[in-house]
Formats: structure tokens, C-alpha cells, sequence
């Protein structure tokens, strides 16, 4: 993963690895990362970060996260001096610094990882000028959000094989026939012939995950219309806190729908909200369905967060990473 991580940032950016002093290995071989998930420090003069580079890169980083019902930034951003870079700062999990030298020959952004700790991503983007600066985060913002993303999905990817839930997979892989890597915490809710919910309970927060199967009949089997119809189906089985109640996709607001491709097989995404039929819950979804060629059956992982006094950024991310640890007994043939 790493691997094609690198790749990507290299044919997205055009990355040029910079020999210069801001990459130079600092102390902590070996140490362990500091810092929270989505977590930024900005490496940078003060003149920089309240210029209009400053202004360009808080406008990527600081973006909504999407269908979420309530503002969070897609990253958490602290923007640090240079003087004030050591230590703990040092071994932050992402790092992004901002040079602006006029003796600067070679404008662009390099990267490396575990410079000074692990799991870390070091990001650096120097230029001649302010304006130049300016231009290469306006010109690569997008880039540099997905390549912190996959940074982190990395991240969650390696504890889940590393630290997985072997019961809850047993379980996944006999009723579902296919592999799939749970991070430990996750516990097994209710399971019938088609349909599985697990979920990882906090004081004030629930971060679950339900799977379920039905037959494809064609491609309308994944429009909205079909997927929002099938996720209230199997979401009515997952009870609210009052008699009666149960999981349903909030009605006043249609899904987002797009299709993507990961690791050769396409996988049809949803977001939107949820709320309970019955009672007042409700809270960000995030859903990916497959065709299982084998089967003939549609796939689905449904992601949900209910964390009404709390940020949902943390909880609900890692569930959208959960795509990316199933692994299907063959090849992809979309």
C-alpha cells in the first residue's frame, strides 16, 4: 500500500524529492508517532501562514467533512514555527512545512515517511516566492487532502491485520464467504442468513458496521434508489432505544452515489444520514456495495457513527477504511 501510496503522490504532484535541509533526519529513530487521527502540523514562518498560501492551504485542509450533519474540518490544523519544531512536535504522524526561499530552484512538494518516528508522513512544499507558494497549494490541494487520507487509511489497515477480531472475521468468512480484517473492539450484535451488525460501544458514542446480501438484478440493483431501498431493509434490524424503533436513512435528504475502484473491483459508494423510526437518533452514513460475480449477489458494508456530544470525523473514518480490508475469494471481473 505503501508503495502505491508513493506512486500516486509522485504522478499526482509531479514530486520533485528536494535535497535540502527540510528533510534532513532529525532524532527518535524507532519512537512512535504523536498526535491525534486527521491531525495537521503546518510547519511554517508566521508571515507565510497569514498569507494567501496560508489562506489556500486552510481552505483544503479545513474543508467539511461530506454529509456529516454538523460542521467538522476534514483535518485538525496547528500551524508551528520552525524555531518551535522539536521534540514531541518532532514526531508528529503528519507534518506538512512550508519553505519560502528565494534561492529555492525547483518549486514543488516531496514527501517522505517514518522520518522521525511511526507511523509518519513528512510533506514538504517550497517555492521562490509567496506567490509561488500560493500557486502550488492552490494547483495541488486536492492531492496532498487524499494523499494525508491514505496516510491514514494505511494506518488503520495495518492495525486492523495486525490487531484484527479473529471471531468476528471467523464469522464474516462463513456467512459471507469472503475475508475480512475487523480491528479488535468490534462485537458481534446480530446475525441471520444474510445480514451482520457488529459494533464498538463508547460512553457517549456507537461506531458500527452492518453487512448484508441480496440477489443483483442488473445495474438498476445499484441505483440510490435500489441501495437506499435495500439499506432500510436490513438497517430496520438494528433496534433504537425505545420499543418499536429502528434504524432508517433519514427521507428528506437523498444520498450522495458514486462509483469507484479499489484494488480492481468496482464498489458503488453512499453517504448520507440516518435516523430512527420511532424516536430522535440520527447521525452520518457511509455505505460501499459490490457485485460478488461468483454469487451473483450484491455486497454491502454499511458504516454508521451515532455520537451526538462528540465529533463524528474520528469515529466514522476508520469505518470507511473497512472497504479496504475485504478480500473476496477471486479476482475481481468488472
Amino acid at each position: 500500500m505503501k508503495k502505491i501510496l508513493r506512486a500516486m503522490v509522485i504522478a499526482a504532484l509531479a514530486i520533485q524529492m528536494i535535497g535540502c535541509d527540510a528533510f534532513h533526519r532529525l532524532s527518535g529513530d524507532g519512537q512512535t508517532s504523536q498526535g491525534a487521527p486527521y491531525e495537521v502540523i503546518v510547519v511554517c514562518k508566521n508571515n507565510v501562514w497569514e498569507s494567501s498560501a496560508g489562506d489556500t492551504l486552510r481552505y483544503f485542509l479545513r474543508q467539511p467533512v461530506p454529509t456529516n450533519n454538523q460542521y467538522e474540518p476534514l483535518y485538525d490544523v496547528m500551524r508551528v514555527a520552525p524555531e518551535n519544531f522539536k521534540n514531541l512536535l518532532e514526531r508528529h504522524r503528519n507534518v506538512l512545512k512550508l519553505l519560502v526561499d528565494p534561492t529555492v530552484e525547483n518549486t514543488g512538494i516531496g514527501v517522505q515517511y517514518d522520518l522521525t518516528a511511526h507511523p509518519q508522513i513528512v510533506m514538504l512544499a517550497q517555492a521562490p516566492s509567496l506567490e509561488a507558494l500560493t500557486t502550488l497549494l492552490a494547483e495541488n490541494g486536492e492531492n496532498l487532502v487524499q494523499v494525508l487520507e491514505s496516510a491514514e487509511r494505511d494506518r488503520t489497515i495495518d492495525f486492523g491485520k495486525r490487531f484484527g477480531s479473529a471471531e468476528l472475521e471467523k464469522v464474516i468468512n462463513e456467512k459471507f464467504g469472503v475475508k475480512m480484517h475487523i480491528p479488535k473492539g468490534y462485537l458481534l450484535r446480530n446475525a441471520t442468513e444474510d445480514f451482520l451488525w457488529a459494533s464498538y460501544e463508547f460512553p457517549t458514542a456507537s461506531q458500527g458496521f452492518f453487512l448484508y446480501t441480496y440477489p443483483y438484478e442488473g445495474p438498476k440493483s445499484l441505483s440510490v434508489k435500489a441501495l437506499t431501498a435495500a439499506r432500510n431493509k436490513f438497517a430496520a434490524k438494528i433496534p433504537g432505544p425505545s420499543d418499536g424503533s429502528y434504524m432508517t436513512t433519514l427521507a428528506e435528504y437523498e444520498p450522495d452515489h458514486r462509483v469507484m475502484r479499489i484494488e480492481g473491483r468496482l464498489w458503488v459508494e453512499m453517504r448520507g444520514l440516518w435516523d430512527v423510526a420511532g424516536d430522535f437518533m440520527g447521525g452520518p452514513f457511509v455505505s460501499y456495495s459490490t457485485v460478488d460475480t461468483a454469487t451473483n449477489q450484491v455486497f454491502t458494508i454499511d458504516c454508521y457513527v451515532y455520537s451526538p456530544k462528540l465529533g463524528k470525523r474520528n469515529f466514522l473514518r476508520p469505518l470507511e477504511h473497512l472497504v479496504y480490508m475485504v478480500e473476496f475469494p477471486t479476482a475481481a471481473t468488472e
